[in-house]
């Protein structure tokens, strides 16, 4: 998949300070996907970008969870593209490539910083995975200019768990993804049958990173993993799935995010199925499940969030 040029915006650096190489993008195998595209050389792979670093949008956010958020926003940080490309993406364009700033790996520490003096509870980078060798360098040079805030790693759960080990000693907070216990739910509304598995491997390794949640004085995380499902039209056995997955190996070590805000739009015509909101009574069904197995860190919404006004403008901010 090629970028759209209409969209993507280069800063006003020199190319030559912004293209990012990384060896490990010579031949791209970062994701489950394993390509195998030669990013360094301006390849894209399935995750819809080359080498270089896009960044459509990098502000202060406060829809993430209260622990995240709190009253001061959450310093997110919006990559471009994404390695699965679900059919209901809430952000189509951005993780289809189709918008975003080219920045330098100095560039983005520098954003780090600005965000941190903003007022920032953390930094936020939100669908990071196919970055996170660059990304990585750009987290230890803002720590090294004195960067105090929590880093936290807003995944989709389809990583392997070589690219999270590579956060190890990094990564403050992991807020994953785990969308599917249903591998042909998976395959049909993500193209990535073997989701279940890598979702299980990558949280695994983001656990023995973050063992037990740890907050400050005000109740913002500093430490831990908080594992996020979107429950679907019709998936509430799926969602169920999940929880008794995550509660059963975890217990209350992680947090789970039960989420309300599943939002239909025009392209999902093609799966009626799912081209309509979540259901009071099927969410009322998962929220009762998981209170009744004993959870109790958790997080639910109101389904007043199921709409298209929650989700950000793409228009450069803060790159």
């Amino acid at each position: 998949m090629q970028i759209s040029e209409s969209k993507i915006q280069t800063n006003t650096k020199e190319l030559r300070d912004i293209h990012s190489t990384h060896p490990m993008l010579e031949h791209c195998e970062l994701c489950p996907r394993k390509c195998g595209a030669e990013r360094n050389t301006g390849k894209t792979g399935v995750c819809g970008v080359s080498s270089d670093i896009y960044v459509a949008r990098a502000a202060l956010h406060f829809w993430e969870e209260p622990c995240i958020s709190g009253t001061k926003g959450s310093g997110t940080v919006f990559f471009s593209g994404c390695t699965l490309k679900c059919v209901f993406c809430q952000n189509y364009e951005l993780s289809h490539g189709e918008n975003g700033k080219r920045v330098s790996i100095g560039r983005l520490s520098e954003i780090f910083l600005e965000l941190e003096e903003k007022g920032a509870n953390n930094i936020n980078l939100v669908t990071p995975d196919h970055y996170i060798p660059e990304i990585r360098e750009a987290m230890i040079s803002a720590r090294d200019q004195g960067l105090k805030i929590p880093y936290v790693i807003n995944c989709s759960g389809y990583e392997t768990k070589e690219l999270i080990n590579m956060l190890d000693g990094l990564a403050d907070i992991y807020l994953d993804d785990f969308k599917y216990m249903d591998s042909e739910k998976a395959e049909k509304y993500s193209g990535a049958g073997d989701y279940p598995e890598r979702a299980k491997e990558s949280l695994a390794e983001m656990v023995r990173q973050c063992p037990e949640p740890a907050f400050d004085d005000s109740g913002i995380m500093q430490k831990g993993v908080i594992v996020r499902h979107l429950l679907m039209p019709g998936m509430v056995k799926n969602g169920k799935a999940v929880v008794d997955y995550v509660y059963d190996t975890y217990g209350d070590n992680v947090y789970l995010s039960l989420m309300h805000q599943f939002t239909p739009f025009e392209r999902l015509e093609k799966y009626p199925e799912i081209n309509r909101k979540v259901t009071h009574r099927e969410y009322e069904r998962l929220i009762n499940y998981a209170m009744e197995k004993g959870v109790t860190n958790a997080f639910i919404q109101d389904g007043s969030v199921a709409k298209e006004s929650f989700i950000p403008d793409w228009n450069g901010e803060g790159v």
